[in-house]
């Protein structure tokens, strides 16, 4: 939502102070989606803010729901014509993930996602980017209203990931001005720690958010652990390797001090061995911080034909040979795949 032009058409109305405030609980709080909703102010002020802007920067396409209740997908239609798409996940009771997006498109081309297909289209403003949880906000509203949430309890947002549509360090300064949105206690009010950002290897990025917010969680989309394959299927590895990578971790470590993930999609027969773990192991080590750095084990969600997810047992070896090496690591439970809103997956369906 633009706040400034809200508060821009309460200073010409002559509300008093307050009444910004009244809205922003309406809206940010209360998942209020209409103006002509909030009864807290008069229907006059109502009529006048429907009239003259939009809550959400977008409009809502569609919502597709997994039969389980645990993931649904949203496509937006922004104002220019382009589309994106968000994800909402339960992964466990009381938990309330939003994946959002942050570009149209993406440019980085990984071989094994369906978003680097589009190509890159545009990067997405803080209010374009901030508004998709805005509309979670408002559609776990209206299911707890109709008891209708499968997965939970609770009808709030309670951690928000950027590993939707776009490389977010390619679109910093738009992405740390929303996660200033995401953190403002007089609007969303999340915690830096309940929010993620995921790269696939940007390194400027990494040490830029290390600087601006250190206690934001950082991902980094690994998948390879050696040159040669990483540039098959990464093309950012050729201009930022694994060793340029390994630096700027090094320094991220020094001011940060925080837990990184590294995720590593499994792909049948191409990074799923024991060679392929043992490289891991000393990437890894490599680095010299092996107690902050945890592996995310992701099953492939099917997006194209020359790629197979690795077997459920392939992966659980993977995993214990990881561990004959003391590295932690995780099997991800995959969600959305059924509504092709999985990792991976975004393609504006």
């Amino acid at each position: 939502m633009d706040i400034t032009k809200l508060e821009k058409i309460l200073r010409a109305e002559n509300q008093p102070k307050y009444r910004l405030e009244q809205i922003r609980k309406a809206i940010f709080n209360y998942g209020i989606s209409s103006f002509l909703d909030i009864s807290t102010i008069s229907l006059a002020l109502r009529k006048r803010l429907d009239g003259e802007m939009k809550i959400l920067s977008f409009d809502v396409e569609k919502v597709l729901v997994a039969s389980n209740g645990q993931s649904a997908k949203a496509l937006f239609k922004l104002r220019d014509g382009n589309f994106i798409e968000s994800v909402l996940i339960s992964p466990k009771p009381g938990i309330w993930s939003v994946c959002i997006s942050c570009q149209v498109g993406c440019a980085m081309g990984c071989k094994f996602c369906a978003t680097g297909k589009i190509g890159f289209k545009r990067n997405l403003t803080a209010e374009e980017i901030t508004d998709q949880i805005l509309f979670w906000r408002q559609y776990l509203k209206r299911q707890e209203s109709k008891n209708l949430l499968a997965a939970s309890p609770t009808s709030h947002v309670t951690n928000v990931v950027f590993m939707g549509m776009g490389e977010p360090f390619l679109n910093w300064k738009n992405v740390s001005q929303s996660i200033k949105i995401l953190t403002d206690k007089n609007l969303f009010g999340f915690s830096s720690r309940s929010i993620s950002v995921s790269t696939c290897g940007i390194v400027g990025g990494v040490k830029e958010m290390a600087k601006e917010f250190p206690q934001v969680n950082l991902a980094i989309s690994l998948h390879f652990a050696d040159d040669e394959k990483r540039n098959a299927y990464m093309p950012i590895n050729k201009k930022e390797n694994l060793g340029i990578l390994k630096k700027a971790l090094q320094e991220y470590f020094k001011i940060a001090k925080r837990k990184v993930f590294l995720e590593y999609i499994m792909l049948e027969n191409i990074n799923d061995s024991k060679e392929d773990a043992k490289m891991l192991a000393d990437y890894i080590k490599s680095i010299g911080f092996s107690h902050l750095l945890h592996v995310n084990l992701i099953r492939y969600n099917l997006v194209h034909e020359d790629f197979r997810s690795s077997s459920k047992s392939k992966i659980y070896a993977f995993k214990k040979e990881l561990g004959k090496y003391k590295v932690n690591s995780t099997i991800r439970k995959s969600l959305g795949e059924e509504i092709k809103g999985a990792c991976g997956q975004l393609a504006v369906h």
